[in-house]
């Protein structure tokens, strides 16, 4: 009875892996640095304020010059909770750093935590309205 029982949690686990497979180039973009210089940084922190305050599903916790975090998550929900973080250099640039993370991790977030940091850094860059960013309001069909 084990070995039927851990069968069928290995499929469910390879069931979900196999349907949320993360696209090369959206975990490139997700995983690429975000360094400002000194006169971006206002602009970028602003940015990612206004992606935060668009997309989180939980409230604003903290809201610093150096700190952005949501609160949750909480109760299995599949909403991921949001830290961005701002690392400040001698030479004048900054990092910022984003951090997404729910309370199901078998079922997974929604929207997957990698499309988000990916959808993320292009905001925060770019300006892009994140309404052009589907994978944030609907899941994409593996391919």
């Amino acid at each position: 009875m084990r070995i039927i029982g851990s069968a069928i949690a290995c499929m469910l686990v390879a069931g979900c892996a196999a349907t949320n497979q993360v696209k090369p180039e959206t975990m490139q973009m997700a995983t690429a640095p975000l360094v400002c210089r000194a006169d971006q940084c206002p602009l970028w922190w602003q940015r990612a304020r206004q992606w935060i305050a668009q997309n989180a599903h939980y409230p604003l916790q903290t809201d610093s010059s150096d700190v952005i975090q949501t609160a949750g998550p909480a109760g299995g929900s599949g909403a991921p909770a949001y830290q961005v973080t701002r690392a400040r250099h001698a030479d004048g640039t900054s990092t910022i750093g984003f951090a997404a993370h729910c309370d199901r991790p078998l079922a997974g977030c929604k929207p997957d935590p990698w499309q988000a940091a990916a959808s993320f850094k292009q905001f925060v860059r770019s300006g892009a309205d994140a309404g052009a960013h589907p994978q944030l309001s609907a899941p994409q069909d593996p391919q």
